[in-house]
């Protein structure tokens, strides 16, 4: 049989992915500090949650390819309670962000065509492009007292065969809410450049008030606003134009239940199309048809997706509640370490739900990793972002409490041997 190349993927199981399978075969304890889906991390949902699919207009079919008129109206409201004003036929539906992207790959791009993807970053966008036929080309973020773009970076990946940049809204992993400067270096590069910005923003309901870390703590003191220029509690959505900043700019936001309301089961997301008037029904007009040939939404969802947008606040309260106490166990077993030790330095993070250590490169990723897991501790290798192979770690704030203190201290446990050992060694 003949398959074609865009599928022809390295399937083979990883170390790590096997001794993590045999562990948990083996019945082996494990503080599992990778865990992200909200559904298996302990919080409480409503009993009556799936009563919202039994409303009896689910047993009329109405295909639409945006989406139902109430659902998408129900997404408004979610932009209209973050200042940001989107018109019912401003939004697409779409079973997932990953689905959005993959429309929007293809709408914006022909094959062998770029799209620029901020490093670090969630190894999503490889099989995506893969499937649509596009490429892939990193653009830089780096850590300078917080993590920001490099605007040169971005401009040295461009190429003449770049479409579109991808950003993620806080990062995932790093955190990192785009400020506004960096609004205004990017929307230059897509006006000078005619590139459209993709933004997702999953994790804009979880930002880490009071837990950015050193270089936010210290702008309170100073008086200078941090973490994504807040302003208080609220976070900006690129939906809103960002006070003009993005005039001109062909702008797509992506988002969905699976972080807004923790039910990534439910397979609801969108696409809300912002930016100039005429760009935006061009683009609307594509992607009704895309949507219309595949039409993928399916009835109960889209009756149910309005209560359970309202009720999001909720499971993002708990969520909030847990990430917070998380970071500050994780800071705290930090503290303890002697300073002279500096076994592993917590970075700034602004949202989201993930931590990034930076840790001595006392081995390649895998190997750190691997002797972690053996120690029943279960963490990220930074190159799994996009980080480099060795000395980074990332870790889910997610578990609960009890199970992320265990895998912390175990964590700090094994890195003050190791050093111990290396210095002896």
């Amino acid at each position: 049989m003949h398959f074609s190349q865009r599928t022809n993927w390295n399937t083979e199981e990883t170390a790590l992915a096997r001794a993590h399978r045999q562990r948990l075969a083996a019945g082996l304890p494990l503080a599992d500090l990778t865990a992200s889906n909200p559904t298996r991390c302990g919080f409480a949902y409503p009993a009556n949650l799936l009563d919202a699919l039994r409303d009896p207009r689910a047993l009329d079919y109405d295909p639409q390819p945006r989406g139902s008129l109430a659902a998408r109206q129900a997404v408004c409201a979610y932009y209209a309670a973050r200042g940001a004003a989107v018109d019912p036929d401003q939004i697409i539906l779409t079973t997932s962000t990953s689905e959005a992207y993959s429309y929007l790959f293809r709408l914006l791009l022909n094959p062998g065509e770029e799209i620029l993807v901020p490093q670090p970053g969630y190894p999503l966008f490889d099989f995506l492009a893969d499937l649509d036929d596009v490429r892939l080309k990193p653009a830089p973020l780096v850590y300078a007292h917080g993590w920001q773009i490099d605007p040169e970076g971005f401009r040295r990946a461009l190429t003449p065969k770049t479409r579109a940049l991808v950003l993620v809204h806080p990062n995932n992993p790093t955190g990192h809410f785009i400020k506004p400067w960096e609004v205004e270096e990017l929307a230059r590069l897509c006006r000078e450049h005619a590139l459209a910005l993709i933004v997702d923003e999953v994790f804009l309901d979880y930002p880490m008030i009071g837990n950015e870390g050193s270089r936010d703590r210290e702008n309170k003191k100073t008086g200078s606003k941090g973490a994504g220029e807040r302003g208080g509690n609220k976070v900006r959505t690129f939906a809103s134009g960002f006070d003009g900043l993005l005039a001109g700019v062909p702008v797509f936001v992506v988002s969905g239940l699976s972080k807004i309301a923790g039910l990534p089961q439910m397979k609801a997301a969108w696409i809300a199309v912002t930016g100039p008037v005429q760009d935006q029904e061009k683009a609307l007009a594509r992607l009704e048809i895309v949507a219309d040939t595949f039409l993928s939404m399916n009835a109960p969802i889209q009756c149910a997706l309005p209560a359970w947008l309202e009720g999001g606040s909720a499971i993002q309260q708990q969520i909030r509640e847990r990430v917070s106490a998380n970071l500050a166990a994780l800071d705290a077993e930090l503290a303890g370490i002697p300073a002279t030790e500096r076994l592993a330095q917590r970075l700034d993070v602004e949202g989201g739900w993930y931590a990034v250590l930076r840790i001595p490169a006392f081995a390649p990723g895998e190997a750190t990793v691997l002797a972690l897991l053996e120690r029943g501790v279960c963490v990220h290798p930074g190159y799994f972002f996009g980080l480099p192979d060795s000395g980074w770690l990332v870790l889910s704030l997610l578990p609960p409490l009890a199970e992320f203190r265990a895998g912390v201290r175990g964590l700090v446990d094994y890195l003050h041997k190791n050093q111990r050992s290396n210095i002896t060694g």
